[in-house]
């Protein structure tokens, strides 16, 4: 069986647009995690802890057959090829990448996971790349481009094409 789900990128530190390049490729291998769509990369203020660079943030939709918590472990795994640790690092600090999953074919809440994701619908920086690919799409009762018009969305800049 194949879900689709959506993964946020995000990172501060490096190359960010480079490292969503690969990070992407690791991530789908074509089998189990296939994708599907990829949004623009956005250059979005940093959210929690403001004294930092600039984001950059993107979505991607992709089809599975992995499960929630599978897929989970493949983005945390791929996280930690690139730098990442999560016990490390300084809550909303800066990183080299971020990838969180939003939303996927069923809803979970459990003591590892929780889709959709609980601040989906209040962060501009991932409503914004979201609507670019699924705009009409209802996740959880709400279409994405409803949740979009009612964030602040101020300093959020799509990055030109590479």
């Amino acid at each position: 069986m194949e879900a689709e789900a959506f993964i946020a990128l995000g990172g501060n530190v490096g190359d960010v647009r480079s490292t969503f390049d690969q990070a992407i490729a690791l991530l789908c291998d074509g089998r189990a995690i296939r994708l599907k769509a990829r949004s623009s990369d956005y250059r979005t203020p940093p959210w929690g802890v403001t004294d930092q660079p600039p984001f950059v943030n993107a979505v991607i939709e992709v089809v599975t057959s992995l499960g929630p918590h599978d897929l989970l472990a493949r983005a945390q795994q791929c996280e930690r090829a690139f730098g990442r640790d999560r016990a490390q690092e300084q809550r909303w600090g800066p990183r080299t990448i971020d990838i969180d999953l939003l939303a996927y074919d069923v809803a979970i809440s459990d003591a590892e996971l929780i889709l959709p994701h609980p601040r989906l619908f209040e962060r501009g920086f991932v409503l914004v790349p979201l609507a670019e690919i699924a705009p009409g799409r209802e996740i959880d009762g709400v279409v994405i481009r409803d949740a979009l018009a009612r964030v602040e969305q101020t300093g959020i800049e799509k990055l030109p094409p590479r």
